[in-house]
C-alpha cells in the first residue's frame, strides 16, 4: 500500500503558493485552451445538487449521490495532451473530484477519482474492469476541507500519468489494457466531465494543451 509524501504535515504545500512541479516534464509548447463558462452543463443523474459557474469557479453542491457537469464545447482534448485543474472539498466525506477524460478517443474514457471510498482513495476507474480502489493506480491521501489541490493528467499513446500537487501519483502503461468507465451513472460524464459523490466541491482553472510535436 502506497501513501503520498504530502501526508506528512511538514511537506504540505498549498496550491495558492508557487512551487515547482516534480515528476516527468512534458514537452508541449502549445497554448493552453481554457474550458470555462457556459459550455459546462448540469448532468441529470437524479438527486443531483445544483451547479453554478461564477467568477471562474465551478461549484458543485452535494447531491443524494452524484453531482456533476459535462463539458459541451468543441475544444475537446486530443491525444497527446495534458489537462489540469484545481479542486477543493467544501463539505462531505467522499470524492470531491471525479475527473472523466478521453484517452485514445471520446469513446474511450476513464475517471481519475480523488478522495473516494470514504474520503481517501485516489486512482483511475477503470482498468481491465477494476475500479480506482482495485487496480495498480490505487493510492491514498488525507484531503483537507477548503484546501485547493492541483490535479493534472498527461495522456499519451500507450501511457497515462496523473499528478497531485506536482507529485506523480499514477503512471500506467495502457498498451493492450482495457480502459473504460465504471458501468453506471458516471458514464454520463463522458467524454469530459467533473463530478462529486455526496460532497460539495469547487473546481477552477480547467484547461488543456496539446503535447504533439
Amino acid at each position: 500500500m502506497r501513501f503520498f509524501s504530502y501526508l506528512l504535515p511538514l511537506l504540505l504545500l498549498s496550491c495558492d503558493e508557487s512551487a515547482p512541479e516534480t515528476g516527468e516534464a512534458v514537452s508541449g509548447d502549445s497554448a493552453w485552451t481554457e474550458l470555462a463558462g457556459d459550455d459546462w452543463k448540469t448532468i441529470v443523474f437524479g438527486g443531483e445538487g445544483l451547479i453554478r459557474w461564477q467568477d471562474g469557479v465551478l461549484s458543485l453542491d452535494a447531491g443524494v449521490e452524484l453531482t456533476g457537469a459535462r463539458y459541451g464545447g468543441e475544444n475537446l482534448p486530443k491525444l497527446p495532451y495534458e489537462l489540469e485543474l484545481e479542486a477543493r472539498k467544501v463539505a462531505g466525506s467522499d470524492f470531491f473530484c471525479g475527473l472523466t477524460f478521453p484517452v485514445s478517443s471520446p469513446d474511450e474514457c476513464v475517471t481519475l477519482i480523488v478522495g473516494g471510498w470514504g474520503g481517501g482513495t485516489v486512482g483511475i476507474s477503470s482498468i481491465d474492469g477494476l475500479d480506482a480502489s482495485e487496480n495498480e493506480t490505487t493510492t491514498y491521501g488525507n484531503f483537507e476541507q477548503d484546501r485547493w489541490y492541483a490535479i493534472r493528467v498527461v495522456v499519451e499513446e500507450g501511457r497515462l500519468q496523473a499528478f497531485l500537487d506536482g507529485e506523480r501519483i499514477v503512471e500506467v502503461a495502457t498498451e493492450g489494457r482495457r480502459l473504460g468507465l465504471r458501468p453506471g451513472i458516471i458514464e454520463s460524464c463522458a467524454p469530459l466531465g467533473v463530478a462529486a459523490w455526496q460532497t460539495a466541491s469547487e473546481i477552477r482553472g480547467i484547461r488543456w494543451r496539446s503535447l504533439a510535436d
